[in-house]
């Protein structure tokens, strides 16, 4: 929420992806830059309720939320739900990508 583009640099893999609740796919590159520019820009998160799982090698964080945001001009607070996958990188772990569902 505080816009730090930096600190999300630092957890997102490389290649990491923001899928929408449209659908559409954003590269990590684009989502960064939309949130520096003010595109998009989250003012409130609410965890309504969260899980971890972990299957195999893969981990994944899946949390309903309250997002309170201003996304291209509209502002709303959208019921999402967030499924997110991690991948060890070094001694720390990172966000390979995001889901967004309405819920």
């Amino acid at each position: 929420m505080a816009g730090d583009v930096a600190e999300l640099d630092g957890i997102l893999s490389e290649d990491f992806t923001l899928t929408h609740m449209t659908g559409y796919v954003q590269s990590m590159a684009e989502w960064l830059e939309a949130i520096e520019s003010g595109q998009m820009r989250y003012h409130r998160i609410e965890t309504v309720e969260a899980t971890l799982s972990t299957e195999g090698t893969v981990t994944a964080l899946t949390a309903r939320t309250r997002t309170d945001a201003t996304i291209w001009g509209s502002r709303a607070t959208w019921r999402l739900t967030l499924h997110s996958l991690f991948e060890p990188h070094g001694d720390d772990w990172v966000i390979t990508g995001t889901v967004a569902s309405t819920w």
